[in-house]
């Protein structure tokens, strides 16, 4: 096995690339592709579920021609992908019937306050330990059978196939019509709302409630398991993981161990804490999750914040704003000033995800003065990622009695030394990055190397984690919270701005964010 090869699909919000890993965790091997982002209303987000199987397609043999590898070396394939995505598809022709429904997308808060009547957005909390939002998969299925016509008398005769971009992906690569596996794992099936957390199958109740056909839903499996094996360009080849790509990202930091932690900052950023194999409910805002499952081990849990709004918000103060030129010029434009200057962002672009899943709150800047430049808005920009991921941590700690005493960090905007200096001072604890900064694609290749051989077990996969970087804290405690003190202020600023909030109950259709 000392030329063993493991090739991972990350399948994201922007993009979809391969990564090519060797035996020891290495990176190989990279290509990437962009996929279109399609708004067609406000609020509303759509992918081509066609177009990202192709750029799938087309970096999987780009990251292999780069590695100078033929499909027939690589031990296993696995998959990690942003998570409550939706697509519907005809198992006959396989094409999608729609575009994908994204996580971001918030067209479903209307259904979501109706489903959730007296008992709002916690009805289905304690089967799924999820909030009743417009950021999970199943009533962005029942809203496509509702307003595609036709749809829901085809999907009642199993027509109709139902998946996060995992289960499509896996479908694809395993022969798609002529006998592709309809599959997903537990980590994606915990993001549908309609998985039962303990029993790990689907709930019929809660498929009824929905309206929901239990024929065109796919099989729950293991995260590392053999699924399948490729046919066409990677014919042979083990389809061997699936994961979500916020779990994903705590597998490939090593994060095996109850109460270990870490934070991936992409277009939002997603915190996890391993609980251990028992579900923790959360009180204080936060999703109860699957973290993964090997084989048929017992699953480990986790307690998850989601943040919709974070890389994202680099992304306007760029596209929108105008004020940089690319996302890399934030943190010198940042660096020119002290502080902010007094002025806060609060990105609640599409409502505000954990802790709060408000679908009322809009973005709001505050504490504007003429001394305000762009350079403290840039600091502002970059401090609103860190305040958000405090509000988390701190309701992790309300929930589950644990207090983080690090913070393992990855993800794009790890390579901004100012943002993660910050994080470290308002959290008061160490941050960390590992070597290997592609947690995600990390996590799945392990995760299908462990499936296939590659590697033994989990104590061998931690002896291969390295730290790159470690930020301390240098902010004074009373500075932290009076700065502290301010942001909340700010947020409650956000609050009340659309209406239909109070019909549904607090969050009662929250948008959301990295998948």
């Amino acid at each position: 096995m000392t030329d063993s090869f493991v090739a991972a699909i990350d399948q994201g919000t922007t993009s979809s690339r391969c990564i090519v890993f060797d035996r020891h965790g290495a990176v190989v091997a990279v290509d990437r592709r962009e996929h279109r982002q399609i708004f067609p209303k406000p609020g509303w987000v759509e992918h081509d579920a066609t177009e990202i199987w192709c750029k799938v397609q087309a970096v999987v043999a780009g990251a292999l021609a780069k590695a100078g590898l033929e499909p027939d070396r690589l031990s296993a394939l696995g998959i990690t992908n942003q998570r409550e995505t939706t697509v519907l598809w005809d198992r006959a022709t396989g094409k999608p019937v729609h575009n994908a429904i994204v996580w971001q997308d918030t067209r479903t808060s209307a259904l979501c306050a109706r489903l959730g009547g007296t008992d709002g957005q916690d009805r289905f909390r304690d089967t799924t330990g999820l909030p009743l939002a417009s950021y999970f998969s199943g009533p962005k299925a029942a809203w496509l059978l509702d307003n595609v016509p036709g749809l829901r008398v085809r999907a009642e005769r199993g027509e109709i196939a139902f998946g996060t971009i995992d289960s499509w992906l896996v479908w694809n690569l395993t022969g798609g019509v002529e006998g592709g596996v309809h599959v997903t794992d537990v980590t994606n099936a915990s993001r549908t709302l309609l998985m039962d957390l303990e029993t790990l199958d689907w709930d019929r109740s809660i498929l009824e409630a929905m309206d929901l056909p239990a024929v065109m839903l796919p099989r729950i499996r293991p995260s590392s398991e053999v699924y399948g094996t490729a046919v066409g360009p990677l014919r042979g080849v083990p389809v061997a993981s699936a994961l979500g790509d916020q779990q994903a990202a705590l597998f490939g930091q090593a994060c095996y161990d109850p109460g270990t932690a870490k934070n991936t900052y992409g277009t939002g950023s997603f915190l996890l804490l391993n609980t251990g194999e028992r579900p923790v409910p959360s009180k204080n805002g936060l999703i109860t999750t699957v973290g993964y499952r090997i084989g048929e081990q017992a699953p480990v849990y986790c307690l998850e914040g989601s943040i919709a709004i974070t890389g994202a918000l680099v992304q306007w103060f760029r596209d929108q704003l105008g004020i940089i030129r690319s996302a890399d010029e934030i943190e010198t434009l940042a660096a020119s000033v002290e502080d902010n200057g007094g002025a806060y962002i609060v990105p609640a672009f599409s409502g505000l995800f954990a802790p709060y899943w408000r679908s009322d709150a809009r973005g709001v800047v505050t504490g504007l003065t003429r001394y305000v430049t762009k350079a403290h808005l840039a600091r502002a920009v970059l401090e609103a990622t860190s305040w958000q991921t405090r509000e988390v941590v701190d309701a992790m700690h309300q929930d589950s009695g644990v207090r983080i005493s690090s913070l393992k960090v990855d993800g794009g905007m790890t390579v901004n030394g100012l943002l993660m200096q910050h994080q470290a001072d308002v959290l008061g604890v160490p941050v960390i990055r590992p070597e290997v900064a592609e947690t995600t694609c990390l996590g799945a290749a392990y995760a299908a190397g462990l499936a296939t051989g590659v590697w033994s077990g989990p104590d061998e996969l931690k002896a291969h984690w390295r730290r790159d970087a470690e930020w301390r804290p240098r902010m004074a405690a009373a500075a932290r919270e009076r700065e502290y003190g301010k942001w909340r202020r700010a947020v409650e600023r956000s609050l009340g701005w659309e209406d239909g909030h109070e019909e549904g109950g607090a969050g009662a259709g929250a948008g959301a964010g990295a998948g």
